[in-house]
């Protein structure tokens, strides 16, 4: 199993990179999540106004369990709120509940990046899944062919990744548009969202590096085997 050692260090970055921007989003959330808004709305509240302002009348805003589990469904289309930002006034609450809105606008908008992610999910995650098993057996049989079947599954994984960058900076920019507009947050509590939402968006970065990382780590194994 030694060539799957090689060329590690093209990930050593990469993780280093991951691991930071998951310390950052966890302490950034933490400390915002304690300091109560000043217009005193929950995050609950933030979602169901706006979807509401955005005639999403028919989306319900649900509360689950975990920490950081917030999402939009685009399947069910549902909108799903940790009990934190749910129930939360802070700014880390109703920062977070503003880009989930976002997410949910931009699906009934046609948004076009989300539309490509959501086509390409479940191509995605098949390749991320199954692309191992096709390099493993490529190098067991030693077939070149499985390899490259197993880079071009990952490669799709890769392309969600990267597609959704986009989708994620665009909810941001809804959601602090969508604050400061209807008066969710008061002006000195601009820059503590942005810090927020700019955090939990360095996860995705970081994700994406780490995806083209691996993908040039498959690519450089795939060549010296050849």
């Amino acid at each position: 199993m030694y060539p799957f050692h090689a060329g590690f260090i093209i990930l050593i970055p990469a993780i280093l990179f991951a691991l930071f921007a998951q310390s950052r989003v966890k302490s950034t959330f933490a400390r915002y999540l304690r300091v109560n808004s000043t217009k005193g709305y929950s995050g609950g509240e933030v979602a169901r106004n706006i979807l509401n302002q955005n005639n999403l009348h028919s989306v319900p805003v649900e509360m689950v369990q975990g920490y950081l589990a917030d999402h939009y469904d685009p399947r069910a289309r549902i909108l799903r709120l940790s009990k934190e930002v749910y129930s939360g006034t802070s700014i880390a609450s109703v920062s977070v509940a503003a880009h989930e809105v976002g997410h949910a606008i931009q699906h009934a908008n046609g948004y076009a990046p989300l539309s490509i992610r959501n086509a390409i999910f479940p191509i995605a995650q098949f390749g991320s899944s199954m692309a191992w098993f096709f390099v493993i057996g490529g190098f067991i049989f030693d077939f070149v062919g499985l390899i490259d079947i197993g880079i071009l599954l990952y490669s799709a994984a890769v392309l969600f990744q990267i597609v959704t960058l986009p989708v994620e900076f665009n909810a941001s920019n809804r959601a602090m548009q969508m604050l400061t507009e209807n008066g969710y947050l008061a002006t000195n509590e601009v820059s503590s969202s942005k810090k927020v939402l700019n955090a939990a968006a360095l996860t995705y970065v970081a994700a994406m590096a780490t995806a083209v990382a691996q993908l040039l780590r498959l690519i450089l194994l795939r060549n010296r085997r050849s």
